[in-house]
């Protein structure tokens, strides 16, 4: 039997023009999904920028439906999420992209920063902590030890905090000496409060060495010596601060009155105090060089020559304390009225968020950030 060749020239035409319907076909569907997928993420994008978040998550997840392989719609839309406080979706939508087999390398990493931030602002520390570690040898290890860092300060880990500190001083972000020189001072005043003395002042010494011209390491060194009956130490310590951080002076000024007593170097300390005054005028200053001045009439004349260079209600009650009143009867009342009315007056505030208090930190309640507090009380009428 012979073939037929009849049916091959046939046969050609046929499946080259049901190829080209095909391609033809594929083409077209191409360029509709190619438009689809632009047009619904400039939509949200054009949202995002009239700040409209509803509507480009609206916009963000149709544009996913139709091209869910494209892991920039998935970190748009899991930003988006975490903004709006929305962060178990966020979560959802970076986990989705971490399980995806064909994502590449850094787009992984973002995925991974980007889930760990999602952990950190939900509050969930424990397992933001895990994620931060795995960024470890990715572009984003500076940020998530910075990150890792805050956490540990929050639950006042300071052994982690340590060790991330000194690794990020070895890197590009800067000296973390004066922030190491705090977690020192922290892990001494838990030690004070469990009696290990020893074991505190070997970690205040260490925190001088890190940071010497830091204030809070020789005034912590100074609470404790003073503890510790060793007065002359501590005004030595006293008198290192108003060498190198003369700033601090105000708020170390009644403890260097305290030390000075204890010690004998009531005049030495009342030098050191009028020469701080000299060059920043301070209540904390003229209360602690009354505390030292052996003549009433001189410590009270202090309060008078402060009130001349600052308007000061708490200068001026303490002076009125000292007055004789014609009616000594009312004199105990007089002092009590302007006690309660100067006692808010006085207040430190952290220079970052605004937050106010009568006792200083050297870590910000309100906003976590260290050495934000002045280091003399504001008073304001």
């Amino acid at each position: 039997m012979e073939f037929d060749f009849t049916w091959v020239l046939l046969g050609f035409p046929i499946a080259f023009t049901l190829g080209w319907l095909a391609s033809r076909l594929d083409l077209r569907q191409l360029r509709i999904e190619n438009r689809q997928a632009p047009k619904a993420y400039f939509k949200g994008l054009n949202f995002l920028l009239n700040e409209q978040q509803d509507q480009a998550i609206d916009a963000f997840i149709e544009a996913v439906q139709n091209d869910p392989d494209t892991s920039e719609l998935h970190f748009a839309l899991g930003n988006l999420f975490r903004r709006r406080g929305e962060y178990e979706r966020a979560v959802r939508v970076h986990e989705h992209l971490m399980s995806r087999g064909d994502l590449t390398q850094p787009e992984r990493e973002r995925a991974q920063h980007a889930l760990a931030l999602d952990f950190l602002k939900a509050g969930l520390l424990d397992r933001a902590e895990a994620a931060l570690r795995k960024l470890e040898g990715t572009p984003f290890e500076g940020e998530g030890q910075l990150a890792l860092l805050s956490i540990y300060e929050r639950s006042r880990d300071w052994a982690n905090a340590t060790e991330i500190a000194a690794r990020l001083g070895n890197s590009t972000h800067g000296s973390f000496s004066k922030r190491q020189s705090h977690y020192l001072c922290e892990q001494a005043n838990a030690s004070i409060a469990t009696g290990d003395t020893g074991v505190a002042l070997d970690l205040l010494m260490q925190a001088v060495a890190m940071a010497p011209a830091s204030a809070r390491p020789l005034i912590d060194l100074a609470k404790l010596q003073s503890q510790l009956c060793l007065g002359q130490d501590a005004f030595q310590t006293l008198r290192t601060v108003t060498t190198v951080a003369p700033q601090a002076l105000p708020l170390a000024a009644n403890l260097l009155a305290n030390v000075a007593q204890s010690s004998g170097e009531q005049q030495a300390a009342l030098v050191l105090l009028k020469a701080g005054y000299t060059q920043a005028p301070s209540i904390d200053l003229i209360e602690a060089i009354v505390k030292l001045e052996k003549d009433s009439f001189s410590a009270r004349k202090w309060y008078v020559t402060h009130m001349e260079r600052e308007i000061s209600l708490v200068a001026a009650s303490k002076w009125i304390a000292g007055e004789k009143l014609e009616d000594e009867h009312h004199h105990t009342l007089v002092l009590r009225a302007m006690d309660q009315a100067t006692k808010p007056l006085m207040r430190y505030r952290c220079a970052a968020c605004g937050f106010e208090a009568t006792q200083h930190f050297w870590n910000c309640p309100g906003c976590q950030a260290w050495d934000s507090y002045p280091m003399r009380r504001i008073e304001e009428l």
